[in-house]
This record gives structure tokens, C-alpha cells and sequence, in this order.
């Protein structure tokens, strides 16, 4: 069991990592927002990590809570739950193949995926503006945790796969893991990291990243044996 729950952390961690480049055109340019915001001075780097951080934490946080209550529905009804695993496992598997897709820039079919959480971010998306501009950590953990409901197809695939855990428990923690993957780019994206954003903007590296991506989905069907 031990073995299995390393498994799936690790796999979301690396599902995150990889697919961050998705994750810089959806949410880079309000992390790189906060560091503008910041008046230039003394202590300035010290203020420009906590609020980056402060961000992330409840971008993080939403991803958890979002894995928490898809947890919950599936313990308040674990029967039925049982039954449907093949069909999620298919769905978690198919979205991540498309994501690969859209990752090596192959196609972009994860944009209807996306549309369906649209109705939640438009009413969620005006409460952003009261935390506008940043100023304060608080601040910016609030947005962060509104920012974690902008409709994302690597979030989606991600959930799918911590729909399959066993516990509320494990299904948050793989969502934080997947959170902690895609932290490095978000903070290379606050801090001006232009080596690290040019990496993941190559073709090459696109790729390389989607081909993994789709090897993860393949692996997730039940086909794979893994049911």
C-alpha cells in the first residue's frame, strides 16, 4: 500500500512538473503580476517570495479542497463508487492522453474540457478584482484560492486520477503533490526566471513532456491491467 501511495505522489508530482507549461499560459502572468506590483527596494526579495508563495498556498489549497469534496462523494457512496472505478480510471486516463496532446502542441482538444468549468469561473472570476492589486500575503493567498477555480484540463486530468485514491486523505495529498509540481515554473515565472521559461516553451521539451503525458494516461486505463 505504502509502495502504491509513493507511486501516485510521485506520478502527480511529475504530472504537474511536466505539464507546468500549460500552467504558465494559464496562471504565469498573474504570478508575474505580483512581483510588478511590489515597489523596488529594500527587502523587496523578501517580499516578492512570500507573496509568490503566498499565492501558490491557496492555489495549492483549492486543488486540495477540490480533491476533497470529489473524495467525499465517493465515500458517502462507495458501493456505487466501486462500480464506476473502471469508468473513472478510463476518464482520468483519456484526459491525460488528451492533455499530452495538447501539451506536445499536437492537438488541442482540452479546451473543451476546459469549457466546462467556465460557468463556475465566471462567478468566481469578479471576486479576484477585491484582491487587486496585491499588497499584502493575505491577499494574495485569497486570490490564489480563487485562481485554483480557473478551468484547467491538466487540474481536471489530475483529479481524475486522485478520484481513484482510496481515502479523502490520499486524494488530497495527490493533488498537493500535483501542486508542488507545478510550483517551480510558477515561481521561475514570478521571480523573472527566463531560462527555466524558455526550456519549457521548446518544441523539444513540449514534446518530450506530452509523449510522458500520454504514457501516464495509457498506464492509467484499465486496460493497462490496473484495475
Amino acid at each position: 500500500m505504502a509502495a502504491e501511495l509513493y507511486l501516485s505522489y510521485s506520478s502527480a508530482f511529475l504530472i504537474g512538473f511536466l505539464g507546468s507549461t500549460h500552467c504558465l499560459g494559464m496562471c504565469g502572468g498573474i504570478s508575474a503580476s505580483l512581483s510588478m506590483a511590489l515597489p523596488v527596494g529594500q527587502g523587496f526579495r523578501w517580499r516578492q517570495t512570500l507573496m509568490l508563495l503566498a499565492f501558490n498556498a491557496g492555489r495549492i489549497g483549492s486543488y486540495m479542497l477540490l480533491a476533497t469534496l470529489i473524495a467525499l462523494l465517493s465515500t458517502n457512496a462507495a458501493a456505487k463508487w466501486a462500480q464506476l472505478a473502471p469508468v473513472l480510471r478510463t476518464l482520468a486516463g483519456l484526459l491525460l492522453i488528451v492533455m499530452g496532446l495538447s501539451m506536445g502542441q499536437w492537438w488541442q482538444g482540452i479546451r473543451y474540457v476546459e469549457r466546462l468549468g467556465g460557468p463556475v469561473w465566471n462567478r468566481l472570476s469578479p471576486l479576484t478584482k477585491r484582491f487587486l492589486p496585491v499588497h499584502h500575503p493575505s491577499q494574495a493567498l485569497a486570490l490564489g484560492a480563487l485562481w485554483g477555480w480557473l478551468p484547467c484540463g491538466l487540474v481536471y486530468s489530475t483529479l481524475g486520477w486522485a478520484a481513484l485514491q482510496p481515502t479523502v486523505t490520499t486524494a488530497a495529498l495527490t493533488m498537493a503533490c500535483f501542486g508542488l509540481g507545478t510550483l517551480p515554473s510558477m515561481l521561475a515565472t514570478g521571480f523573472a526566471a527566463n531560462s527555466l521559461r524558455r526550456l519549457k516553451q521548446q518544441r523539444t521539451f513540449r514534446q518530450l513532456s506530452g509523449i510522458l503525458l500520454i504514457a501516464f494516461g495509457v498506464w492509467t486505463l484499465p486496460l493497462a491491467g490496473l484495475v
